[in-house]
């Protein structure tokens, strides 16, 4: 999937063709005040207000308290990405917004627009600093009880979709009953597979702070006694000997060094049962020349920045893998989430 600059007439088409149009004028002017609006409009609840039904301008500006010019210029640029129609002086969501921006729709994508307005955006302010010294920000290390309570949402809210394809069709036993879920927090992986498959159980090791945040999340899901928390540290903590089925280790490789990725893998095959599968799900890293992958490489840059590691390609984490003896089993790239893999391998 690519974020493209598409000609809407003849002209625009000659100037994109002759090379006239600035395009970086479109990058840093035009793309961030986009990215801005949208997270505001979250924050403020512009999306919610109208989908309860404040639908013109004088309405949302009196529920939202928010100054009517100002919102109305917001207005006609979230009108113009597709968020709202407007007719007869009403806004109405579209399809789109109303399934991913607005609250309580199970594929929203609320909660990591609040976090990115509220937490993330002053990360990139370090972005110089991380090209000049290659040390990122260590986000984990200095979130608050608030922000952690964000970044949970965030994280819920990212993984909503990717975790009904992952239930689907990620390949694990039939007859598994056990499950390490590494750093899996919110737990959306692991009730997806415990639903999938009724005999299987779970276990979440996750930071303390995250659990604390995390587990009201969890319980919204139902799942009683199937899935637990077990806190702890997936650097130090030992993962037992022949005691799982599965394994998962999900949007946690991008934060560890290659050293301490292998040291995990190493500890993974000895707690896995014969037969039990290993998956790292993960951003791909693209090949530099490789076909171009918006969303690979700007993951790829923006965890560097805020863990100091980055995505990794498919071809590294096999050979984690191998080097623990674990043997390849299969690659499943999302249909739903572009760049996305499950790499999978088998004791």
């Amino acid at each position: 999937m690519q974020l493209t600059i598409s000609p809407e007439n003849p002209l625009e088409w000659l100037a994109l063709r002759a090379n006239l149009a600035p395009i970086p004028l479109l990058h840093v002017q035009i793309m961030p005040v986009l990215a801005k609006a949208v997270l505001e409009a979250a924050d403020k609840g512009v999306f919610d207000a109208v989908n309860n039904g404040a639908n013109t301008l004088d309405e949302l500006a009196a529920v939202l308290n928010l100054n009517p010019k100002a919102l109305g210029e917001l207005m006609g640029l979230l009108t113009a990405m597709g968020y709202f129609t407007f007719h007869n002086d009403r806004f109405t969501l579209t399809k789109m917004a109303r399934r991913f921006a607005t609250k309580d729709d199970p594929y929203s994508v609320h909660g990591m627009m609040i976090f990115n307005n509220r937490v993330v955006w002053d990360w990139m302010n370090h972005l110089g600093d991380y090209l000049q010294t290659g040390k990122g920000i260590q986000y984990h290390d200095s979130l608050s009880t608030e922000q952690w309570r964000y970044y949970q949402e965030a994280m819920v809210a990212a993984s909503s979709t990717e975790a009904r394809e992952f239930g689907r069709r990620a390949p694990v036993p039939k007859s598994a009953t056990t499950m390490l879920d590494i750093g899996g927090s919110h737990g959306q992986h692991s009730v997806a597979l415990c639903r999938k498959l009724p005999a299987l159980t779970s276990v979440i090791l996750d930071l303390p702070a995250a659990i604390e945040q995390a587990a009201p999340l969890l319980d919204r899901q139902g799942m009683g006694d199937r899935i637990t928390y077990r806190p702890g540290n997936a650097l130090t903590d030992d993962f037992g000997e022949n005691t799982f089925d599965i394994v998962l280790l999900s949007s946690l490789a991008h934060h560890f060094t290659p050293d301490q990725n292998q040291l995990v893998t190493t500890k993974v095959a000895r707690a896995l049962r014969p037969g039990g599968v290993f998956i790292v799900n993960e951003f791909s890293r693209p090949e530099l020349g490789a076909k171009p992958n918006l969303i690979g490489s700007s993951t790829d840059l923006f965890y560097g920045l805020s863990s100091t590691a980055g995505n990794y390609s498919v071809a590294e984490i096999q050979q984690w893998q191998q080097t623990a003896g674990l043997k390849q089993h299969k690659v499943v790239t999302y249909r739903t989430m572009p760049g996305r893999v499950m790499v999978v391998a088998k004791k």
